[in-house]
Protein backbone atom coordinates (compact mmCIF):
# COMPACT_ATOMS: atom_id res chain seq x y z
CA UNK A 1 0.00 0.00 0.00
CA UNK A 2 1.46 3.26 -0.92
CA UNK A 3 1.16 6.34 1.58
CA UNK A 4 -1.75 8.49 0.47
CA UNK A 5 -2.32 11.49 2.68
CA UNK A 6 -6.09 10.07 3.31
CA UNK A 7 -4.75 6.76 4.25
CA UNK A 8 -2.54 5.43 7.27
CA UNK A 9 -1.03 2.03 8.35
CA UNK A 10 -2.47 2.44 11.45
CA UNK A 11 -5.97 2.31 13.67
CA UNK A 12 -6.58 4.37 16.45
CA UNK A 13 -9.52 3.08 19.49
CA UNK A 14 -10.82 6.52 21.24
CA UNK A 15 -12.15 6.18 24.51
CA UNK A 16 -15.01 8.20 26.54
CA UNK A 17 -16.30 8.90 29.13
CA UNK A 18 -18.79 6.37 30.55
CA UNK A 19 -22.55 7.18 30.28
CA UNK A 20 -22.61 7.02 34.06
CA UNK A 21 -19.25 9.20 34.44
CA UNK A 22 -19.32 11.91 36.92
CA UNK A 23 -16.46 15.42 36.81
CA UNK A 24 -16.79 15.51 40.48
CA UNK A 25 -16.48 12.00 41.89
CA UNK A 26 -13.92 11.78 44.24
CA UNK A 27 -11.03 9.35 42.69
CA UNK A 28 -10.90 7.28 45.77
CA UNK A 29 -14.85 7.11 46.54
CA UNK A 30 -15.20 3.54 44.72
CA UNK A 31 -12.52 1.03 44.64
CA UNK A 32 -12.68 -0.56 41.79
CA UNK A 33 -14.28 2.19 39.56
CA UNK A 34 -16.87 0.10 36.89
CA UNK A 35 -16.02 1.62 33.51
CA UNK A 36 -19.69 3.28 33.06
CA UNK A 37 -18.59 5.60 35.78
CA UNK A 38 -14.92 6.09 34.14
CA UNK A 39 -13.71 9.32 32.74
CA UNK A 40 -12.24 8.68 28.94
CA UNK A 41 -8.48 8.87 30.45
CA UNK A 42 -9.35 6.60 33.48
CA UNK A 43 -10.88 4.06 30.74
CA UNK A 44 -7.30 4.45 28.74
CA UNK A 45 -5.44 4.00 31.56
CA UNK A 46 -7.57 0.80 32.37
CA UNK A 47 -7.08 -0.88 28.59
CA UNK A 48 -3.17 -0.11 29.23
CA UNK A 49 -3.05 -2.06 32.59
CA UNK A 50 -5.21 -4.77 31.49
CA UNK A 51 -3.54 -4.94 28.40
CA UNK A 52 -7.21 -5.66 26.59
CA UNK A 53 -9.22 -3.43 25.02
CA UNK A 54 -13.20 -4.73 26.23
CA UNK A 55 -15.89 -4.99 23.55
CA UNK A 56 -18.86 -3.18 23.84
CA UNK A 57 -22.30 -3.04 22.18
CA UNK A 58 -22.86 -0.29 19.36
CA UNK A 59 -25.39 1.62 18.74
CA UNK A 60 -28.11 0.49 16.18
CA UNK A 61 -26.74 -2.94 15.46
CA UNK A 62 -26.44 -3.77 19.69
CA UNK A 63 -23.78 -5.69 18.58
CA UNK A 64 -20.46 -6.33 20.71
CA UNK A 65 -17.47 -4.77 18.99
CA UNK A 66 -14.41 -3.06 19.64
CA UNK A 67 -13.67 0.29 17.35
CA UNK A 68 -11.09 2.06 15.46
CA UNK A 69 -11.06 5.08 13.35
CA UNK A 70 -8.81 5.43 10.51
CA UNK A 71 -9.82 9.23 10.09
CA UNK A 72 -6.63 11.61 8.75
CA UNK A 73 -5.09 13.73 11.16
CA UNK A 74 -6.18 16.45 9.05
CA UNK A 75 -9.62 15.46 11.38
CA UNK A 76 -8.32 14.19 14.42
CA UNK A 77 -9.18 17.26 16.55
CA UNK A 78 -13.05 16.97 15.55
CA UNK A 79 -12.76 13.34 16.31
CA UNK A 80 -11.26 14.16 19.53
CA UNK A 81 -13.97 16.37 20.44
CA UNK A 82 -16.72 13.66 19.81
CA UNK A 83 -15.23 11.31 21.15
CA UNK A 84 -12.13 12.16 23.45
CA UNK A 85 -8.08 12.96 23.29
CA UNK A 86 -7.81 9.64 24.32
CA UNK A 87 -6.62 6.91 22.66
CA UNK A 88 -4.46 3.70 21.32
CA UNK A 89 -3.20 2.68 17.95
CA UNK A 90 -2.15 -0.84 16.58
CA UNK A 91 -0.91 -1.61 12.49
CA UNK A 92 -3.81 -2.35 10.38
CA UNK A 93 -1.69 -5.47 9.80
CA UNK A 94 -2.40 -6.79 13.52
CA UNK A 95 -6.49 -5.21 13.96
CA UNK A 96 -6.77 -7.15 10.52
CA UNK A 97 -5.21 -10.69 11.52
CA UNK A 98 -7.57 -10.55 14.85
CA UNK A 99 -10.13 -10.46 12.02
CA UNK A 100 -10.98 -6.34 11.91
CA UNK A 101 -12.88 -4.94 9.46
CA UNK A 102 -14.17 -1.79 8.02
CA UNK A 103 -17.44 -1.19 8.83
CA UNK A 104 -20.16 -1.51 6.11
CA UNK A 105 -22.11 1.73 6.00
CA UNK A 106 -25.31 0.45 4.38
CA UNK A 107 -28.49 2.48 3.17
CA UNK A 108 -32.04 1.73 4.56
CA UNK A 109 -32.96 -0.99 2.12
CA UNK A 110 -30.19 -2.85 2.87
CA UNK A 111 -30.07 -2.53 6.15
CA UNK A 112 -33.22 -3.50 7.31
CA UNK A 113 -32.91 -6.79 5.48
CA UNK A 114 -33.40 -9.40 7.75
CA UNK A 115 -31.07 -12.24 6.62
CA UNK A 116 -27.60 -10.75 7.62
CA UNK A 117 -25.24 -13.71 8.38
CA UNK A 118 -24.43 -13.36 12.33
CA UNK A 119 -20.52 -13.37 11.11
CA UNK A 120 -21.51 -9.80 9.31
CA UNK A 121 -23.77 -8.26 11.12
CA UNK A 122 -21.52 -6.55 13.74
CA UNK A 123 -19.65 -4.59 11.21
CA UNK A 124 -22.56 -3.14 9.54
CA UNK A 125 -24.13 0.37 10.45
CA UNK A 126 -27.36 2.61 9.22
CA UNK A 127 -25.74 4.84 6.01
CA UNK A 128 -28.81 7.80 5.81
CA UNK A 129 -26.65 10.96 4.64
CA UNK A 130 -28.45 14.64 4.64
CA UNK A 131 -28.51 14.41 1.36
CA UNK A 132 -31.18 11.40 1.18
CA UNK A 133 -34.54 11.82 0.00
CA UNK A 134 -37.13 12.44 2.83
CA UNK A 135 -38.96 9.35 2.07
CA UNK A 136 -36.01 7.91 2.92
CA UNK A 137 -34.67 9.78 6.05
CA UNK A 138 -38.59 9.48 7.26
CA UNK A 139 -38.39 5.78 7.11
CA UNK A 140 -38.45 3.93 11.05
CA UNK A 141 -36.42 4.01 12.90
CA UNK A 142 -34.19 6.92 11.29
CA UNK A 143 -37.46 9.76 11.75
CA UNK A 144 -36.09 12.08 9.34
CA UNK A 145 -32.27 12.12 11.46
CA UNK A 146 -29.38 11.90 9.65
CA UNK A 147 -27.46 9.12 10.42
CA UNK A 148 -23.96 9.39 8.93
CA UNK A 149 -20.68 7.94 10.00
CA UNK A 150 -18.76 7.26 7.64
CA UNK A 151 -16.62 10.04 7.95
CA UNK A 152 -15.34 7.91 11.18
CA UNK A 153 -13.70 5.44 8.20
CA UNK A 154 -14.21 2.92 11.15
CA UNK A 155 -13.17 -0.56 11.73
CA UNK A 156 -14.57 -3.37 13.66
CA UNK A 157 -13.48 -6.43 15.54
CA UNK A 158 -16.48 -8.68 17.07
CA UNK A 159 -14.48 -9.83 19.99
CA UNK A 160 -11.95 -8.46 22.96
CA UNK A 161 -9.05 -7.25 21.69
CA UNK A 162 -5.95 -8.13 23.89
CA UNK A 163 -2.85 -6.85 22.80
CA UNK A 164 0.83 -7.18 24.21
CA UNK A 165 2.83 -3.57 24.74
CA UNK A 166 4.89 -4.02 21.97
CA UNK A 167 2.41 -3.80 19.71
CA UNK A 168 1.03 -0.39 21.14
CA UNK A 169 1.90 2.07 18.01
CA UNK A 170 1.01 5.00 19.78
CA UNK A 171 -1.18 6.60 22.92
CA UNK A 172 -2.71 9.67 22.65
CA UNK A 173 -3.09 12.05 25.95
CA UNK A 174 -4.86 15.16 25.98
CA UNK A 175 -1.51 16.72 27.63
CA UNK A 176 2.26 16.07 28.33
CA UNK A 177 0.45 16.07 32.52
CA UNK A 178 -1.49 13.18 31.62
CA UNK A 179 1.71 10.98 31.51
CA UNK A 180 1.53 11.33 35.27
CA UNK A 181 -1.32 9.08 35.51
CA UNK A 182 0.31 6.57 33.30
CA UNK A 183 2.29 3.94 35.32
CA UNK A 184 6.16 4.09 34.87
CA UNK A 185 6.17 0.61 34.55
CA UNK A 186 3.91 1.18 31.52
CA UNK A 187 5.12 4.09 30.32
CA UNK A 188 8.51 2.30 29.97
CA UNK A 189 7.62 -0.34 28.49
CA UNK A 190 5.62 0.92 26.00
CA UNK A 191 8.56 3.80 25.66
CA UNK A 192 8.03 7.45 25.41
CA UNK A 193 8.89 8.09 22.09
CA UNK A 194 5.33 6.05 21.51
CA UNK A 195 3.18 9.45 23.87
CA UNK A 196 1.37 11.48 21.23
CA UNK A 197 -0.60 15.22 22.72
CA UNK A 198 -3.37 16.51 21.56
CA UNK A 199 -2.16 19.90 23.40
CA UNK A 200 1.01 20.01 20.72
CA UNK A 201 -1.25 19.09 17.57
CA UNK A 202 -3.58 21.92 18.31
CA UNK A 203 -0.49 24.70 18.88
CA UNK A 204 0.28 23.24 15.42
CA UNK A 205 -2.66 24.10 14.37
CA UNK A 206 -3.03 27.12 15.91
CA UNK A 207 0.59 28.52 14.70
CA UNK A 208 -0.16 26.68 10.91
CA UNK A 209 -3.57 26.26 10.49
CA UNK A 210 -3.97 24.16 7.44
CA UNK A 211 -6.70 22.65 8.29
CA UNK A 212 -10.12 23.26 9.54
CA UNK A 213 -10.34 23.12 13.27
CA UNK A 214 -13.76 23.72 14.29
Amino acid sequence: MLTRPDQSFYLAHFTKNGKEYDAGRALSSESPVPLSKMSAREKLVSILKEKKIRANKVAWTDQSVVCFTECPWSSLLRHAKAYSPYGIGFTKKLVYSRNGNPVFYVSPSLYEKENWNASVYPFVTPFVPAYAADNVKNRKPFYGKPVDYSHEREWRVAKDFPFQYTYVRFVILDKYEDLDYIPEEIRNEIGLDKFIFMDTYRKIEELWPTHIME
